[in-house]
């Protein structure tokens, strides 16, 4: 009996032109290259600049070239999810916007918040809506414009933040390749450390909360990277361990691209070599749930028919998650 999985036939994406290096933050606030560099890894970001656009612009732009790159009419996608955290509107979602402007007519769309765990949660989702024969083309998008909540007065999170969007077209497939296998996670005792103060329903805006500055992101660096260190790498090992893989079997890690600490860490613990990580956090910074599809694209020409990747994540929530699957096709 042959089993159905979903697999990845195509990857895209997009970030802004605009470069904010280390250079210009050093205008900005306290801190220099150096500084940047050894703590987090980053040298620059992309940011999204002009007036009226907001993350469903790159996701629009990664769709878009998604569907070129695979030869997909846009009516044949069945769902679009968004993995967001920083949504155009509180309502309409997302990836709602995204379906309209991209011309995807037969599909429907919702956003899947889970920080920087997001596109994760979005995969494992749209996983199984292709194994029970549900849909046939699922696009999946991690976006994030984090320069609309991040306060440049704020060394501590200016520099780590960045803009940009990734997509994925999944499909079925009986060739013993795709999503094999996900485990997620979640504890809501550390919201405190990493969240936006205001400006939901429990904190409306306010005057005072603006005056405050309390809609920018708000981070106590110690706690998240103590907390990410421990949580993405255990998790990371523990589905090798789940699915009996050894690290010589394990061809790419796909890290969340938050801190080069981080992400030495999970391979560190998985038993890997720096040669198996893709990392790009230098040039693009944390985009949120962008930095694991945008990692995906930068290295797709590396990828092989058969490979196996992990794919790892910690965000905010705080969230955590790997993801196992088994490459379906040749990059180029």
């Amino acid at each position: 009996m042959t089993t159905t999985k979903a697999v990845i036939t195509g990857i895209a994406g997009f970030v802004p032109d605009y470069v904010l290096a280390n250079a210009e933050l050093e205008k900005l606030v306290d801190t220099t290259d150096e500084w940047i560099t050894v703590r987090t890894g980053i040298k620059e970001r992309r940011i999204l600049k002009g007036e009226g656009v907001g993350t469903s612009f790159m996701g629009t732009k990664a769709v878009q070239a998604l569907l070129a790159k695979t030869g997909t009419a846009p009516e044949a996608i069945d769902l679009l999810i968004c993995a967001t955290t920083t949504p155009d509107y509180v309502f309409p979602a997302t990836a709602n916007l995204i379906c309209h402007e991209a011309g995807l007519a037969n599909a429907y769309g919702f956003d899947v918040q889970a920080a920087c765990s997001g596109f994760l949660y979005s995969v494992a989702m749209a996983s199984q809506f292709i194994e029970t024969g549900k849909h046939q083309k699922v696009v999946v998008v991690g976006a994030d414009k984090m320069s609309a909540i991040v306060d440049y007065q704020d060394r501590s999170t200016c520099i780590i933040f960045g803009d940009g969007a990734g997509a994925v077209l999944l499909e079925p497939a009986t060739s013993g390749h795709g999503i094999l296998d996900f485990l997620l996670r979640t504890d809501g005792s550390g919201a405190q450390h990493l969240y936006q103060k205001a400006g939901g329903s429990r904190r409306p805006p306010t005057h005072e909360t603006i005056e405050a500055r309390e809609h920018y992101i708000y981070q106590e660096g110690s706690a998240v990277f103590k907390f990410a260190v421990t949580n993405m790498a255990s998790v990371s090992a523990e589905i090798m361990e789940k699915n009996h893989l050894t690290a010589d079997e394990i061809a790419w890690l796909a890290p969340h691209q938050a801190n080069k600490r981080i992400i030495d860490a999970t391979a560190q613990r998985m038993g890997i070599g720096p040669e198996k990580v893709m990392i790009n956090i230098h040039k693009y910074g944390n985009t949120t749930a962008a930095t694991i599809p945008l990692c995906l694209w930068d290295y797709e020409s590396k990828l092989r028919r058969g490979d196996n990747i992990i794919m790892a994540a910690f965000g905010g929530g705080f969230t955590w998650g790997s993801l196992y699957l088994k490459w379906a096709y040749d990059g180029q």
